[in-house]
């Protein structure tokens, strides 16, 4: 995420004020965060009230599909009282259907703020919600997945209800049948991603930064306790395999058996059922 992405979303957080306004704001004030909550709040774009200054840290994940779509939505409230409440509840799943009514699947957050929903707009409805229930709301995160030939399957982790939690994993993958085994078994993927957290699919899909970084650190540590200097690359070569076991998932030890790595166990399950992992998503709080 960008540095000016991460300040517009603070800056909402703080304000309840629009996408755009929030961009708009920081242009003019240099970045300056502080300086951008007093220029909505003088442009009345930003409450004066307690309630969109506090920080909304809580919330809820909802998971919607239709036809052609599945859409992940994150809500944060400021407690986890009101996350629970009905009201907030039925606001996520409105948000959530609408999404998938709209059938857009480049729909970002910016533009669903800005899309007409009951005789106003979704920011505006946002805002009266705000109002009900209390607390600021953030629309803070927005993905959206076309099913075309590919199949899906999730997991909700602390389910407040079918469809929402505190967290939702993700899988897209390809296989020649839909039996009860193969709901299972990539069920079964979804929970270990949810419990596992991996930063990538495989090596070849982390970031190159990361891999550097964590290689500097490691080389360091191993100069440090004073290892001979010709066995360095090869002692560097298990500790980075050893962190590519932890943070990518075919490379992760898989939660049901932990003997067996997950790249494993799917070609095990190809044995008898031909299936593909394509991609995986995971949205928490």
């Amino acid at each position: 995420m960008s540095s000016i992405t991460t300040l517009i979303k603070d800056l909402r957080v703080k304000t309840g004020a629009g996408f755009l306004d929030c961009k708009n704001a920081l242009s003019e004030n240099d970045n300056d965060i502080e300086k951008a909550i007093e220029y909505l709040r003088k442009k009345g774009l930003a409450k004066a009230s307690k309630k969109t200054s506090r920080e909304a840290v809580e919330g809820a994940v909802g998971i919607y599909s239709s036809e052609n779509l599945i859409t992940i939505l994150k809500i944060n409230s400021e407690t986890d009282f009101a996350a629970k409440s009905e009201a907030f509840l039925s606001f996520l799943d409105e948000i959530g259907n609408f999404v998938l009514e709209n059938n857009n699947p480049n729909l970002n957050i910016e533009e669903l703020l800005s899309l007409q929903f009951k005789n106003t707009n979704i920011s505006d409805y946002l805002n009266s919600m705000i109002a009900k229930i209390g607390e600021n709301l953030v629309l803070s995160e927005l993905k959206i997945f076309e099913k075309k030939e590919l199949k899906f399957n999730y997991y909700v982790h602390n389910s407040y209800k079918d469809n929402i939690g505190k967290m939702i994993s993700l899988i897209s993958y390809e296989s020649k049948t839909i039996d009860k085994d193969v709901k299972e078994f990539s069920k079964n993927l979804c929970m270990h991603i949810a419990a596992m957290k991996p930063e990538s699919l495989d090596i070849n899909d982390l970031d190159k930064s990361l891999i550097e970084k964590e290689k500097e650190v490691q080389k360091e540590l191993i100069l440090n306790s004073g290892k001979p200097s010709n066995i360095v690359d090869k002692i560097l070569e298990g500790k980075m395999n050893k962190f590519y076991s932890e943070v990518t998932l075919k490379n992760q030890s898989f939660i049901l058996d932990q003997d067996k790595k997950i790249k494993d166990v799917i070609d095990e399950f190809n044995t008898k059922s031909q299936f593909n992992l394509i991609s995986y998503e995971l949205i928490t709080l």
